[in-house]
């Protein structure tokens, strides 16, 4: 049986029947969840996507099983969750109201790390809150993929950034597992930065591959994936922000610096200077082969400037000739795209996957990625790590309206954000208006393109800052206060 398949080969040990019926039969039999989010504009067909892709998420909330309040992120029809899809669907949850879905989820995850798995936990956890029998027999013999521990802590971190749910920074089981994550776990599977690129391969064969060093699942040969360093680095960021908000400084630089020396390691040992390209994996022979780009720009270990630019021209390189049923990644291209302001692309990314009829739009992934990039992207609402961790100080919310010229004007209201809502409406890339909805203060961050040396609030000037986006596009911002139940505008100066 041919390795390459390897998501074919796990399905086809679940039930065909119940795969093939899921969405008809069980999960649109239920009544959907609702949610407030809502978007205007004058572009059509991205009220379309943005509507299609909303509902298409919500018919996959549950409530009411075992495992309590969950939606489905694995491949349809298994009535389960794992831990790759939930931590990559949780932006597009988060903007759809599922705040309390994410947080059972994630939390399933942490309270089930242990030694007698090396460290791993569940893979994936269905309904009942048992693990999935497709992936798991044994605490001997299961799916993993290593990436996932620092997904999870990654995830958790950015959670409680636009939640500020103190319980993903003070809970005894999440704190469990984010230390145990960045210890026992990094020993266990010698992910250490002065052993990695010399590990080897530990994983158990077909079907189930316990200890697999990516997310790439049709090669068994490699050793380790650009995607592991790529998530362990976010994961270390995250978890050094966790210790900071706890007060625990030491702590907080310690993993600060292993960080670092992930991401110069990527940017360096991983980096072909001559063909100015990333490898993407250390194979059997531990040799660097192929070229690497998505998991770069999506977890942001890359370098700014020229190395930033060539993964992103090595994934548009992709995209032209990407299977249509690799729906896997491709959920997160438009996402990626936005983060390193290459919107046009993006957008496409976002028409081809809401279009009818689309291969394998069904995946879970798919519909919440696209409400995550719309809103974080498109919308580029975020909120800001750096000045919105400390209680009590104020959530500093950013925008950078990213609107192609197929979008003229776009709001989006009843965006979740701490214990309240905001609106926002570009007009063009030019003007935004911010509604506060909620009854806590927040301080709003408008970006805009361009370098100017004063931006118009509410209709006046006021000195502005200027910077670079990634070391190379200029952009230009202002910090003002938005009280609860107020708005506020800002425009650049023509």
């Amino acid at each position: 049986m041919l390795i390459s398949d390897l998501r074919t080969l796990r399905s086809a040990l679940a039930s065909t029947v119940l795969i093939g019926l899921a969405v008809s039969t069980w999960a649109e039999s239920r009544q959907a969840h609702q949610s407030h989010l809502e978007l205007r504009s004058s572009d059509t067909r991205l009220v379309r996507a943005f509507d299609w892709a909303k509902k298409q998420a919500l018919i996959y909330v549950f409530d009411g099983d075992p495992v309590g309040l969950w939606y489905e992120a694995a491949l349809p029809g298994r009535r389960a969750f794992c831990m790759r899809d939930v931590s990559h669907q949780a932006a597009g949850a988060q903007a759809l109201g599922l705040a309390g879905y994410t947080h059972n989820m994630l939390r399933r995850f942490a309270e089930n790390i242990s030694s007698s798995k090396d460290w791993c936990s569940y893979w994936e956890i269905n309904y009942l809150k048992h693990p999935a029998p497709v992936d798991y027999i044994n605490e001997k013999k299961f799916w993993y993929n290593l990436p996932a521990n620092f997904d999870v802590v990654d995830a958790s971190y950015r959670m409680y950034l636009w939640t500020r749910d103190r319980s993903y920074i003070e809970d005894p089981v999440f704190l469990n597992f984010y230390d145990r994550t960045v210890t026992d776990y990094i020993s266990r599977w010698n992910l250490g930065t002065n052993e990695i690129m010399s590990r080897t391969n530990q994983v158990d064969g077909p079907p189930y591959f316990r200890g697999d060093p990516s997310y790439e699942e049709s090669r068994p040969d490699i050793m380790v994936g650009i995607d592991l360093l790529a998530a362990q680095y976010a994961g270390y960021q995250s978890y050094a922000a966790i210790q900071e908000l706890r007060g625990n400084r030491e702590a907080a630089q310690t993993y600060r610096r292993r960080a670092s020396e992930i991401k110069s390691l990527v940017n360096t040992t991983w980096w072909n200077a001559s063909g100015a390209y990333f490898y993407s994996f250390v194979d059997k022979y531990h040799k660097l082969q192929g070229k690497a780009d998505i998991d770069l720009i999506y977890w942001g270990v890359v370098d700014d400037g020229a190395k930033a630019q060539s993964a992103i021209t090595t994934l548009l390189k992709r995209m032209q000739s990407e299977p249509a049923d690799e729906v896997e990644p491709e959920s997160h291209y438009a996402e990626a795209l936005y983060k390193y302001g290459v919107p046009d692309p993006a957008y496409a990314e976002i028409m081809d996957l809401t279009r009818p009829g689309r291969v394998r739009q069904e995946y879970p992934e798919v519909s919440f990625s696209i409400i995550g990039a719309i809103v974080n992207g498109l919308m580029g609402v975020n909120v800001d790590p750096a000045e919105s961790a400390g209680d009590p100080s104020p959530i500093v919310v950013t925008t950078l309206p990213q609107l192609t010229k197929q979008t003229h004007w776009a709001e989006l209201r009843n965006l979740p954000v701490g214990s309240g809502t905001i609106s926002i409406r570009h007009e063009g890339t030019e003007r935004t208006i911010f509604w506060n909805q909620g009854k806590t203060n927040l301080i709003w961050r408008a970006i805009f393109s361009g370098t100017y040396a004063k931006l118009i609030v509410n209709g006046n000037p006021a000195r502005a800052e200027s910077g670079t986006f990634h070391s190379s596009k200029p952009i230009t911002w202002i910090k003002i206060p938005v009280d609860a139940g107020m708005s506020a505008s800002v425009q650049v100066t023509q």
